[in-house]
């Protein structure tokens, strides 16, 4: 790492370059624009909505780190792969995947565009569970067990007849979208039940032709 990085600016630059990023892209993406990272303005404080914004879109990046300069600029769980001569195995990075882009992923035509993937990773502890793809959640209604920003691994189920009642899942419903829920059984023929852990949230049923794709939850990344 760079000793000259003393100042978070410098530090907010040098994740541009570390990801391979045009400037002009990364800059966009947080809001700013890169004329506040040039000359005099360098040495300019940066707002705390920009730092939010860094940390949201790229979560394995070490908090610590870009706000003191100290530690590492990774999360020690998480290892990106950089844009060098030598590339992990394309089938062990994990792609991270904009909720909003995913949709019918339970049946056997799935695929994951290039464009709906914001990055890939290698997780070390997630090497050996058949993980297929990872989502941000958004809201509340899994809290405590999940907050906003925090990252789930999630495994896609192709048959619902392995589906593990009470667990944790990642649905894609075609009335309410992307739904992360505890399922049960309903008392309903041919609906299931989803359950929220935050009381304030109540269960509601969903018919099983209104759901397009099932995958379950099979470990999560919380963030600073």
């Amino acid at each position: 790492m760079d000793n000259k990085l003393t100042n978070i600016k410098e530090r907010i630059l040098y994740i541009a370059e570390y990801k391979g990023i045009a400037k002009e892209i990364f800059f966009e993406k947080i809001n700013m624009t890169y004329g506040n990272f040039k000359g005099k303005s360098k040495q300019t404080p940066i707002n705390s909505n920009a730092i939010a914004d860094i940390l949201s879109i790229y979560p394995d990046i070490n908090s610590y780190w870009l706000i003191t300069g100290k530690g590492s600029m990774l999360k020690e769980d998480i290892v990106i792969a950089k844009k060098q001569d030598h590339f992990p195995d394309m089938d062990k990075m994990v792609p991270l995947v904009n909720i909003k882009a995913i949709g019918g992923f339970g049946n056997a035509d799935f695929r994951i565009e290039e464009s709906d993937i914001k990055d890939r990773y290698v997780i070390p502890k997630f090497a050996h569970k058949k993980i297929d793809f990872m989502i941000e959640v958004e809201g509340s209604s899994m809290s405590p067990l999940y907050n906003s920003g925090d990252i789930v691994a999630c495994r896609i189920i192709h048959d619902r007849q392995f589906i593990q009642w009470n667990k944790v899942h990642v649905i894609a419903s075609r009335s309410q979208g992307i739904l992360i829920k505890r399922i049960k059984p309903a008392n309903q023929t041919a609906y299931i039940t989803m359950v929220s852990d935050n009381k304030d949230f109540d269960p509601f049923h969903i018919p099983d032709n209104d759901i397009e794709g099932i995958a379950l939850v099979i470990g999560t990344i919380r963030l600073d």
